[in-house]
C-alpha cells in the first residue's frame, strides 16, 4: 500500500471512488435499511432484509462501510453484546442518491407499489423534504439538536412508514379481493 491514499484507488475520478466505497450489491441496501427501516443492529439487518443477505456478506459490508466512514459502531447501552450502527454525515448525505436510485428504479424496473411508495413520496417532495429527512437522521444518528422549531405533525420517516403500510394493506386487500371474486 502506498503512503499516498490517492494512489490506493483505480483512479481519482469521484464516480470511481464512490463505486469503490459503495458499488457492490449490498452496501446501498444496508444503508437503505438503516435509513428507512431504522435497522441499526446486526441481527435486525440480517433477519429483516427483504433481499435475504447472508451473514458473512453483511459482516463484510458493515466493515467496509465503517472503513469508508459511512457508518460508525458503538456499544449498545441496553445490551452488552450488541453494537449500534449509526450513519455518519457522509452516510446521511447518501439520501439524495437513494432517492434518485429509487426514482430510476420506479420508472425502469418492475418495482412493486408498496416498495416504491417511499421513493415516490421522496421524489415528489423534492430537495426540501430530503433536507428535512436528513435533519431527522442527523438528530437520530448524530445526536444533533434541531436548529429552530421542528415541523408540526409526524416526522418524515413516520409519514413514509405510514404510506408504506397503507400500500401493503391495499396490496393485501387487492390480492384477497381478487381471489374472492374468482
Amino acid at each position: 500500500m502506498s503512503a499516498d491514499p490517492a494512489h490506493d484507488h483505480r483512479s481519482g475520478c469521484p464516480i470511481n471512488l464512490t463505486l469503490e466505497a459503495l458499488g457492490d450489491t449490498w452496501s446501498l441496501i444496508i444503508i437503505r435499511d438503516i435509513i428507512f427501516g431504522d435497522r441499526r443492529h446486526y441481527r435486525r439487518l440480517l433477519e429483516e432484509s427483504e433481499e435475504g443477505i447472508a451473514s458473512n456478506i453483511l459482516g463484510d459490508r458493515l466493515k467496509r462501510l465503517l472503513a469508508a466512514g459511512v457508518l460508525t459502531r458503538e456499544p449498545d447501552p441496553s445490551h452488552r453484546q450488541r453494537r449500534i450502527y449509526s450513519l455518519t454525515e457522509a452516510g446521511i448525505q447518501l439520501l439524495p442518491v437513494l432517492v434518485q436510485l429509487g426514482a430510476w428504479g420506479r420508472r425502469h424496473r418492475p418495482a412493486t407499489e408498496e416498495l416504491s411508495v417511499r421513493a415516490q413520496l421522496l421524489e415528489e417532495g423534492g430537495p426540501q423534504l430530503w433536507e428535512e429527512f436528513m435533519d431527522e437522521l442527523r438528530r437520530h444518528h448524530l445526536g444533533q439538536e434541531q436548529a429552530g422549531p421542528g415541523p408540526e405533525g409526524p416526522s418524515v420517516l413516520e409519514r413514509l412508514d405510514e404510506a408504506y403500510h397503507a400500500a401493503r394493506r391495499a396490496a393485501a386487500e387487492s390480492a384477497g379481493g381478487g381471489a374472492a371474486r374468482t
